[in-house]
């Protein structure tokens, strides 16, 4: 990795970058969590709503053990919250420690990767909230049809934001993807051949996140995984490096 003007960057000045981003990230993070919490009574309400929508009314309510739960519990939803208000800021950051290493015209590609890279990551969540955990709550909620509900906020939180935070992540395929071809990790005819591995990669990490184990929810998580993969094919031939060509 070379910085312009610069030459080449040695060990210490990589490193002073990297804490260097990691700290207007975490800015970053501070100053959304800021903004959000001012609005997290509503921001909670809304990502409950799945969880009311299929109980019945005389059970639509949350429990807790601690007296500090609540408490708690409202600070990582305005932290999720913050994380995904913040994706912009967070994926800038990333993109400014590993432009350095990229040829002069890569880098006027710092736009597209920023709001690409946020889109992905921000339509993976409302993904998961629009239809992968109403989904999963109406499969659980039919098989726990005659019991009361007892259910912590907590529990209830820590089961949504992992659905969150993991299709956020994993809707990063094609981005992934495009660092790894431009990279000359992988090209697109090595991605075309092992497409029969990814599609069992992505059922493999719908069981994970899905745990109802029910065929039609993760058919509903794999199939975007695989469909996300596909479109990272054609991110990789449309920008892979010219002298692979050939291949």
């Amino acid at each position: 990795m070379t910085s312009e003007g610069r030459g080449e960057m040695t060990f210490l000045e990589h490193f002073e970058e990297l804490r260097s981003r990691i700290f207007k990230g975490l800015m970053g993070l501070l100053a959304a969590l800021a903004v959000v919490s001012v609005y997290v009574k509503p921001l909670m309400d809304f990502l409950l709503a799945p969880y009311y929508r299929y109980l019945p009314e005389e059970q639509q309510s949350l429990a807790y053990t601690q007296v500090t739960e609540i408490f708690f519990v409202y600070m990582k939803f305005a932290l999720v919250g913050a994380v995904f208000l913040g994706a912009p800021w967070f994926f800038y950051q990333l993109w400014a420690f590993i432009a350095p290493g990229l040829k002069r015209r890569e880098r006027l590609w710092a736009f597209p990767f920023v709001l690409f890279t946020s889109l992905f990551f921000m339509g993976g969540m409302v993904f998961s909230y629009m239809v992968v955990i109403p989904v999963t709550l109406r499969f659980f909620f039919s098989l726990n049809q005659g019991y009361t509900n007892v259910v912590t906020l907590s529990s209830f939180w820590a089961f949504e934001m992992k659905f969150l935070l993991a299709l956020g992540l994993v809707f990063e395929t094609p981005i992934l993807i495009f660092l790894l071809t431009r990279l000359g990790l992988v090209s697109t005819g090595w991605l075309l051949r092992n497409t029969k591995w990814a599609v069992l990669v992505a059922f493999a990490v719908s069981a994970v996140i899905t745990p109802s184990g029910d065929p039609v929810t993760q058919t509903i998580v794999a199939l975007p995984i695989v469909i996300l993969y596909l479109l990272g094919i054609a991110v990789s031939w449309i920008f892979r490096k010219r002298s692979a060509e050939g291949e």
